[in-house]
């Protein structure tokens, strides 16, 4: 007797669930990495697998005429692996779309919030990416070829979402009084108005006020140093990675804004951008670890490589020199 569609999926999930007992976690790390490398500046990541029942029940979907929504259950369902961004501001998510973009194959783009403009309403508001793991994120490799989902939202956005799904879809099925719905919408509306402010703040947040090369590096100055010798080139990271960067520097002699900007200089940006091939326009920290290695070698290795949040980061600037030292005998 044939396999029942839905016993062939439980045997496949379950199989799969037993292979990849880290996907959760693998998939929040890459996505970090990924978004720090490149200056994408995030509250966080999370990442799920879908749950057995979930995955049954939305397997068994059918439509209006009664066809099963996802005849190829395995196939057709693209959020078995699910990841969700949180930005502080709006402007931020164009940024991670274009990183996405630069290090997934796309299979569907879908702004959740112009749709729900163009419907002449507010409400919920995410940008949903369907994407195929490739051979170019080694962080995946394990993953090759998966597809998976990423909800892209702003901080707001999010607390909105999760509260509205837990007063409409977990205090039962009766209805809900007008009211409700009216006061969703009026909190929506406050909520697109404070993310449009927010944005605004971010734009007129860059420092453009020039200081002396003498000026100390540290944590709290090293954001404004580099906007001024980096003048918006590469983008800003999360902020508590710019107190490791300082202590990087450091570690290398470089302690003075004047060290940093010839550190910073034109000719090694360019061996750096042309060795490592980046797929997006690295973030200040990771430019400046690249730097860093390109100037100091093994040194910089043996110094830093147990620094940071990365359990591999010695053989990443390993494999990193090796890349730089390779394009210099090109050169």
């Amino acid at each position: 007797m044939a396999e029942s569609p839905i016993s062939k999926l439980s045997n496949q999930y379950h199989e799969w669930v037993r292979v990849h007992p880290r996907a959760a976690r693998d998939f929040r790390d890459a996505i970090e990495d990924l978004l720090n490398d490149a200056g994408v500046i995030f509250d966080r990541v999370a990442a799920r697998v879908k749950t057995w029942p979930s995955l049954k029940a939305k397997a068994k979907k059918r439509n209006a005429n009664g066809d099963v929504v996802y005849p190829h259950p395995w196939d057709d369902i693209h959020d078995i692996m699910g990841v969700r961004v949180n930005v502080f501001h709006s402007t931020m998510i164009p940024e991670a779309l274009t990183i996405f973009g630069d290090s997934f194959e796309v299979i569907k783009s879908v702004d959740k919030a112009a749709e729900t403009r163009v419907a002449g309403g507010f409400g919920y508001g995410s940008h949903h990416l369907v994407l195929r793991v490739t051979e170019d994120m080694e962080d995946l490799a394990d993953y090759v070829g998966m597809r998976f989902e990423v909800q892209i939202r702003t901080v707001l956005q999010h607390a909105w979402a999760e509260f509205e799904h837990d007063i409409r879809y977990k205090q039962g099925s009766g209805a809900q009084p007008p009211q409700v719905d009216r006061l969703f919408t009026l909190a929506a509306g406050l909520i697109e108005l404070a993310d449009n402010q927010f944005d605004e703040i971010a734009a007129l947040k860059d420092p453009d006020e020039h200081t002396d090369s003498d000026i100390q590096i540290s944590a709290e100055t090293l954001p404004g140093i580099l906007a001024v010798l980096l003048t918006g080139r590469f983008p800003r990271s999360r902020s508590e990675h710019y107190r490791w960067l300082a202590d990087l520097l450091e570690t290398n002699g470089i302690t003075t804004m004047g060290q940093l900007e010839n550190l910073l200089n034109e000719h090694d940006i360019q061996t750096v951008h042309d060795a490592m091939k980046y797929r997006f326009r690295p973030g200040q920290v990771r430019l400046i670890d690249d730097l860093l290695l390109n100037r100091f070698g093994e040194s910089h290795i043996d110094a830093t490589a147990e620094t940071g949040t990365r359990r591999d980061r010695r053989q990443r600037l390993i494999s990193r020199l090796k890349a730089l030292r390779s394009m210099r005998n090109k050169q």
